[in-house]
């Protein structure tokens, strides 16, 4: 990971706990001294209870209500998103919350008690839902109008009406940018779970088809030297040295499909083909180098899986006498299309469904915008695979 995507994580690890009860007692300290800056509101209440100005009973109800007020405000701060509460009790304590700061207001003299509305309204804000915050605000706003001009200065009344507003309205802003962090990073969790699965799709698929190709190869080469080697042992000291240049190559195969780098060519797999049929005693019908101009190189080495997975099934379950491959370009509705074809005239298939090398190529094909069909004909079984030529887009690829 680099430098800056760990600050990246550092940043949204901060974001994604604003609103959240700490974990610990560095978060616990870092988040009390953030909200005990924005209680510098309350230093108006508190100087008038300590000036002396009203009873005893009424001094002592106005430091008890101030602490309810306090405490019920710190409650919706550090556990509402952490521990969300539901909706109706929501609603209930941010009315509590208002009724109280309106009480201590008409109690005490809005003159000093008026910046309480402030808090109500960053708790409307922080709390609500964004469509029951947009009607909460105002509402507060007109509760400070209603209270605050029986009592307090004109001026001052305006100027908090501004600041209960804009406040409130930011504080929706702040919400929301944490919850979209929040689902930013459960999305780019997802995103990194689905790579994961694909990456572990693309090389279940790769080992599928190089070794089963190759160990179809290796089998075969060995039976055929097992049969020489009494009466032709220099045959069969060829096929033994086939076996290991087979069993190398599949060796360097499995180690460039599982660091990612193996993309086979179409006309190296021809090759490999033609290698493979004649080894097991098949006629092939192979065609010459194929015309790739304008086929995606992604494209070719899917269709190159693709003749790979044929051969293979061909060598190993069809017991046909002859196998014909083509390489054509044809234009059909969804565009030009470079088509590959085998059929052979064994009575061998596909068994009774789809096997893992067929979806696996059918996988394959989708990513680039192919089609693959598979099936018996009428004298043997077919395999047809075709990708787009041109400046065809590639559907959902991760190459």
């Amino acid at each position: 990971m680099t430098e800056d995507q760990r600050s990246d994580e550092v940043r949204a690890e901060r974001l994604m706990r604003m609103g959240q009860p700490p974990r610990n007692r560095r978060e616990l300290l870092r988040k009390s001294l953030w909200i005990g800056v924005w209680l510098i509101f309350l230093s108006s209440p508190v100087q008038d209870l300590a000036a002396g100005r009203h009873t005893t009973g009424g001094t002592v109800a106005g430091w008890l209500g101030l602490a309810a007020f306090v405490g019920v405000y710190l409650s919706l701060v550090f556990r509402n998103v952490g521990r969300p509460y539901t909706q109706r009790f929501l609603v209930g304590i941010l009315g509590a919350l208002g009724a109280l700061a309106a009480l201590l207001n008409l109690t005490l003299g809005p003159s000093h008690w008026l910046g309480l509305f402030v808090y109500v309204s960053v708790a409307c804000g922080a709390t609500l839902p964004l469509r029951a915050a947009y009607w909460a605000i105002p509402a507060t706003a007109a509760v400070v109008a209603l209270v605050g001009f029986q009592g307090a200065a004109t001026d001052e009344v305006e100027n908090l009406l501004l600041l209960v507003v804009l406040i409130g309205y930011a504080m929706t802003g702040v919400g929301q940018l944490v919850r979209t962090t929040i689902e930013l990073r459960e999305a780019r969790a997802t995103v990194a779970q689905l790579a994961a699965n694909e990456e572990r799709l693309r090389l279940a698929r790769d080992l599928h088809d190089l070794l089963g190709h190759s160990l179809s190869l290796i089998t075969l080469k060995s039976e055929l030297a097992g049969r020489m080697l009494p009466d032709h042992p220099e045959k069969a000291a060829q096929q033994v040295a086939d076996i290991e240049q087979v069993s190398r190559q599949a060796l360097v195969d499995v180690r460039e499909a599982v660091t990612g780098y193996r993309r086979p060519r179409l006309s190296a797999e021809l090759a490999g083909a033609q290698v493979a049929l004649t080894a097991a005693g098949v006629t092939a019908d192979i065609p010459a180098e194929p015309d790739l101009t304008e086929v995606a190189e992604e494209s070719e080495s899917v269709l190159a899986w693709a003749l790979r997975e044929a051969v293979t099934n061909v060598v190993r379950h069809s017991g046909a006498g002859r196998c014909t491959v083509e390489v054509l370009r044809r234009q059909t509705l969804d565009g030009p299309m470079l088509e590959l074809s085998v059929e052979d005239d064994g009575s061998g298939g596909a068994g009774n469904g789809p096997g893992n090398g067929l979806t696996g190529l059918t996988e394959r094909l989708q990513k680039v915008g192919g089609t693959l069909e598979a099936g018996r004909v009428r004298r043997g079984f077919r395999l047809v695979a075709r990708v787009p030529v041109g400046a065809a887009v590639p559907v959902g690829s991760g190459a």
